[in-house]
């Protein structure tokens, strides 16, 4: 049976050294960022204008921790079920589409795996940090009522967007895991869309970036290189409606630092999953999702599953 359910496992400097500090802080922060690793098709879509989306979804997620080799952590593993609420509103910026998010994260998460061969348990539950997103399509995607989006027919979308992730989530400076983490995220985009008939393809890089936190555990300042991301989709549409994707993503950075001191944990991990949707009626569908990591150097190995809700209203509907 595990012991120390409520001691994490850097508080004791005697077991674990300041690497290994780095290290699991890290890993945790990829953990329970889980859900910024999954795949997201149909992110530049052209909507009608005018529009308002209200999402409620969950996320099951679970796996392991990859850790280097060197350090004295082992046989890491997390489970972690996560609730989304989301409000997305659609609007005309320069005669094409643009959408704007607000998500807000709430989730339960588990952590055990062995230290020196000695059994560590950590749990928590709460907030996270909540998320927000303007995406500005820049050709292909124009502004259009829904009354004139049903002649719409896509080619080439190219659009942009800037997710800022804000410290209001859940965070006790007094413990080392967290499902907030108590510093700005910053991550801009590139979307391509294209189009065939019902197939679409798409492609998507981006960057993100962190302010350091200055209340990490023991009065220390944690910092964190950016993360470089790359997501692809491969898209088919039916008659219905109703989509089907293959998703795929690569990312790679997020090397970590205690004051100012480096570790060697640059993560390089390959993701894969699909998306399902399925309109119900004009104005409600269902999303169902599942993803897997392929290949991981270090940070968080696990497979996802996700059920999400949409509602629509607005101008027509």
């Amino acid at each position: 049976m595990m012991h120390n359910q409520n001691r994490d496992w850097a508080r004791d400097p005697g077991r674990l050294s300041l690497g290994g500090a780095i290290a699991t802080i890290a890993l945790l922060f990829a953990a329970t960022g889980a859900k910024a690793q999954d795949a997201e098709p149909r992110s530049y879509s052209n909507t009608p204008m005018g529009l308002n989306f209200l999402i409620a979804g969950t996320l099951y997620s679970e796996g392991k921790i990859a850790f280097d080799p060197n350090l004295s952590i082992a046989d890491a593993k997390f489970n972690s079920a996560a609730e989304v609420l989301a409000y997305v509103r659609s609007f005309d910026f320069a005669g094409q589409s643009a959408k704007f998010d607000l998500i807000v994260p709430a989730s339960s998460f588990a952590a055990q795996g062995l230290v020196n061969s000695q059994p560590h348990e950590r749990e928590m539950a709460g907030l996270g940090d909540p998320r927000f997103r303007v995406s500005l399509n820049l050709i292909g995607a124009p502004a259009l009522s829904v009354k004139d989006f049903t002649s719409y027919r896509q080619d080439l979308i190219v659009g942009v967007s800037l997710q800022v992730s804000a410290p209001l989530g859940q965070y006790d400076d007094s413990k080392l895991f967290n499902l907030g983490n108590n510093r700005w995220s910053f991550k801009p985009e590139l979307g391509i869309s294209k189009a065939w008939g019902p197939w679409t393809f798409e492609l998507a890089p981006s960057v993100t970036f962190f302010s350091a936190n200055t209340a990490f555990v023991g009065g220390n300042t944690f910092a964190q290189a950016p993360f470089c991301a790359v997501q692809g989709h491969i898209l088919y549409t039916f008659p219905s409606g109703a989509w089907f994707a293959l998703d795929g993503v690569y990312f790679s950075g997020g090397r970590t630092s205690l004051n100012g001191v480096t570790i060697d944990n640059e993560q390089r991990n390959t993701r894969a999953g699909f998306t399902v949707a399925l309109p119900i009626d004009r104005n409600n569908s269902l999303k169902l999702s599942a993803s897997t990591g392929i290949t991981t150097r270090t940070g968080s190995d696990f497979s996802a599953v996700g059920l999400a809700w949409q509602y629509r209203w607005g101008n027509g509907y």
